[in-house]
């Protein structure tokens, strides 16, 4: 399929309100696919449409396996789905927008038809997310925080979609190469305010605005500890907190360097410890034990309240 001509963004007008976010954090996201409540943390399946993602690459490139894991993914209860077609593990090189486009849409389309929960599209292309808003896709998740493509912020305002915006240091074939930081909370904090004021300048809803720190890209595991330990921080900003350490190799690091494989109890160890500390929606590949660890995570945040 060839991808449409460009579109050009509407020059933003002039605003005189305040772009620092106040509390509380928005407790609802409204999508296409209906409202997704935030009230109580959402459970964000991976699907990855690529050879070489560093945990599912190559399970999910057949759209007939994608939509079957789909259904099992929300049956187990996932309240979004995350589909990407480009790696972004340490190491991986970009590919073009046509080859992007080739692997997403058969399987955009056949889990679209499956599933009735909202969609994110995993891209840092304008390009691709005009494509697959077409198609359905309900949210964009934007590992680049919208600096890759200018046409980004614009787009997702224009289009009035949720928009996930994500800290990395350095792109996915450099970051894990010597991530280094003054003050690893402080950076991250900055410069997730500085791109959701981008955002919100771009004319994109304080409500359409989720924010990621980012675990595992550009980052030590001591870096990754550090966030996990400290995401309230990351909270007081005032926007709902993705938080995605599913499978990641710091929790094999940590375990004495454990395949992916046999990283599941300790996924969901930092996922309920991530909850505790705020997440609002967590990225997970094992939705099932996944979400037991989420709902006593929440019990116990409960008794506290």
């Amino acid at each position: 399929m060839a991808l449409p001509a460009p579109w050009q963004p509407p020059r933003p007008e002039p605003s005189a309100a305040p772009l620092a976010a106040p509390d509380p954090a928005p407790r609802a996201l409204d999508t296409r696919s209906g409202r997704l409540d935030l009230s109580r943390v959402a459970l964000v399946g991976v699907l990855n449409a690529t050879p070489d993602s560093f945990s599912d690459g190559g399970a999910h490139l057949d759209p007939g396996r994608a939509a079957e894991t789909a259904v099992a993914m929300v049956a187990a209860g996932a309240r979004m789905l995350d589909l990407g077609a480009e790696s972004s593990r340490p190491g991986a090189l970009p590919i073009s927008p046509e080859e992007e486009l080739r692997r997403l849409l058969p399987v955009l389309r056949r889990v679209r038809a499956a599933v009735r929960v909202p969609l994110s599209i995993d891209t840092t292309k304008g390009a691709i997310v005009r494509v697959a808003l077409a198609e359905g896709a309900d949210v964009v998740n934007d590992i680049s925080a919208g600096r890759a493509d200018a046409e980004m912020l614009p787009l997702c305002a224009h289009e009035r979609v949720p928009v996930i915006l994500m800290h990395m240091q350095g792109t996915p074939a450099t970051m894990q190469l010597a991530p280094c930081y003054a003050d690893i909370v402080g950076e991250v904090v900055s410069f997730l305010t500085a791109r959701a004021d981008a955002a919100l300048a771009a004319g994109i809803l304080r409500a359409a605005i989720v924010l990621d720190p980012g675990i595992g890209f550009g980052k030590t595991a001591a870096h990754n500890l550090t966030l996990l330990a400290r995401l309230e921080t990351l909270v007081a900003l005032g926007y709902p907190i993705l938080v995605g350490v599913s499978r990641k190799g710091f929790i094999g690091e940590l375990l004495g360097h454990r395949p992916v494989g046999e990283r599941l109890l300790g996924t969901a160890s930092a996922v309920a410890l991530a909850v505790a500390r705020g997440a609002a929606l967590v990225r997970v590949h094992d939705v099932a034990a996944m979400q037991d660890g989420v709902v006593i995570a929440e019990a116990i945040g409960r008794a506290q309240a």
